[in-house]
């Protein structure tokens, strides 16, 4: 006689049911560990300043190439004493594009876009630049700008991903 232990037998109606299936990962490159969320720390109010400072000089920076393109005598330089030898009409479109691009993206870290927190990095650092090419027609606001345009740079850099974390908390 067979031996009972390695005997066929047919599963009941209870042992046909499936189980639930956990779902398993798929075969593949070993997957790294996820990133944990950024926790939200008091360094997010410095990103929300960021963002705000980016409008609000966006604003002003547009203002500053609307009054080099209608009143050119508002500046008293001339093109030969600028870092960067162009007419007040050029530098005036180069104020007013870049403060509407710059408030834009200061939008844009404010509502949490990682895409404006690129673009607002490396928008601070051209402003930067721009405003230190324009140093000797308005040395004040320059100095402004660009030390406005180093904090925005440094919360930006360092601390942007809590905007995120801070926008899906109040949701």
């Amino acid at each position: 006689m067979e031996d009972p232990r390695y005997a066929q037998t047919q599963p009941t109606a209870r042992e046909q049911q499936v189980p639930p299936t956990v779902p398993q990962q798929r075969p593949g490159p070993a997957r790294a560990e996820t990133e944990e969320p950024a926790r939200v720390t008091g360094w997010a109010g410095w990103v929300m300043f960021a963002g705000v400072a980016m409008i609000v000089v966006g604003c002003f920076q547009a203002v500053m190439g609307l009054v080099a393109l209608f009143n050119s005598g508002f500046y008293l330089i001339t093109r030969n004493g600028l870092a960067i030898p162009a007419s007040l009409t050029a530098w005036g479109w180069v104020h007013l594009i870049m403060g509407v691009i710059v408030a834009l993206a200061g939008a844009a870290i404010i509502a949490g876009q990682t895409w404006g927190r690129v673009v607002g990095i490396a928008l601070a650092t051209i402003q930067a630049i721009v405003n230190f090419a324009w140093f000797p027609a308005y040395p004040l606001w320059s100095l402004i700008v660009m030390i406005v345009d180093a904090l925005v740079i440094y919360a930006l850099a360092v601390h942007g991903r809590e905007v995120r974390a801070l926008n899906s908390g109040m949701m």
